[in-house]
């Protein structure tokens, strides 16, 4: 099983919802948000997906890691939502 999309929806006024798609046609859906900074948490969850892209979904805890540790920056509100929604999306 691969990850072979994504798509992002920002709900006004601040609300971002992810959509995480697989090659057997299995859906995941996510909330990676920030309140009032609903544009930056989808710019950093785009950046994040770029890696996920093709990989196995159930390696949830390899990815996790991956997304929270193989930055430079580490931690902060943005990077922590972006990875809590797309940690969801992936359940």
């Amino acid at each position: 099983m691969k990850i072979t999309g994504y798509e992002l929806f920002l709900v006004p006024p601040r609300w971002l919802f992810l959509k995480i798609e697989t090659d057997e046609g299995i859906v995941g859906w996510g909330e990676p948000v920030l309140e009032a900074k609903a544009e930056t948490t989808a710019t950093c969850v785009s950046e994040m997906m770029d890696y996920l892209m093709g990989r196995d979904p159930r390696t949830i805890e390899r990815h996790w890691q991956r997304l929270m540790k193989g930055g430079f920056y580490r931690g902060g509100g943005v990077i922590n939502s972006a990875a809590s929604g797309i940690d969801q999306a992936l359940w």
